[in-house]
């Protein structure tokens, strides 16, 4: 009797622990982009990126990323079933379009190969979610601090390379750009109806396809 129920116990425990994280395979996130100001130079970049937002749509094996500012527009879409991207840049009229194979993909992101994680007990809740902390050691110096939602994974994760052994959904990150500027990205909104299938498609015409 002893030893069922400790079977039960295990199972029931077992269950109970899967349980706790749900892998989101719908969804549309929105990020806020922050920087941090310490000049006139600063002032303007800032204010370039508060008019800036990132948009995630997840759909099953695929993800797209947006980055929409006032000078330019980015689309990143990954196929996780393939392990290809492709990256559309719109700057005015002029637009161009890179395609990567996974073998590229994982080439591009070869920077974050041999990283460190280190899971620390901050938490914040956003969105109604609560975040765990960690920060990300790169080879090359530099780092991300990330808050992750620990009761939510997205089912693509290789889109965004750095996080992709996280263990949940990170709704909060803030990285060192070029010229070293910290920028933060915060999670504003999460919709979990379905995604468009249009979304992912990739565009026939109209763009110069760079190398």
């Amino acid at each position: 009797m002893q030893k069922l129920l400790f079977l039960v116990l295990l199972v029931t425990g077992g269950l109970h622990a899967f349980a706790q994280t749900r892998v989101v395979a719908e969804c549309t996130v929105t990020y806020s982009i922050q920087a941090a100001v310490s000049g006139q130079t600063d002032q303007e970049a800032a204010e370039l990126l508060k008019a800036s937002s990132k948009t995630v749509y997840i759909k099953g094996n695929n993800s797209r990323v947006d980055l929409v500012s006032p000078s330019f527009l980015q689309t990143m879409i990954y196929d996780k079933s393939t392990g290809n991207a492709v990256i559309l840049r719109e700057m005015g009229a002029n637009k161009f379009m890179t395609k990567l194979s996974g073998k590229d993909w994982i080439s591009q992101n070869s920077k974050f190969s041999g990283m460190t994680v280190t899971y620390l007990n901050e938490t914040r809740n956003i969105l109604g979610y609560d975040c765990k902390k960690a920060v990300l050691k790169l080879q090359n110096g530099s780092q991300f601090t990330v808050f992750y939602a620990t009761t939510i994974a997205p089912s693509v994760r290789e889109f965004e390379y750095q996080f992709k052994d996280i263990p949940g959904f990170v709704l909060e990150y803030e990285a060192m750009e070029g010229g070293g500027q910290t920028i933060t990205y915060t999670a504003t909104r999460i919709n979990l109806n379905p995604v468009q299938a249009s979304k992912f498609d990739i565009p026939s015409s109209g763009y110069r396809l760079l190398n």
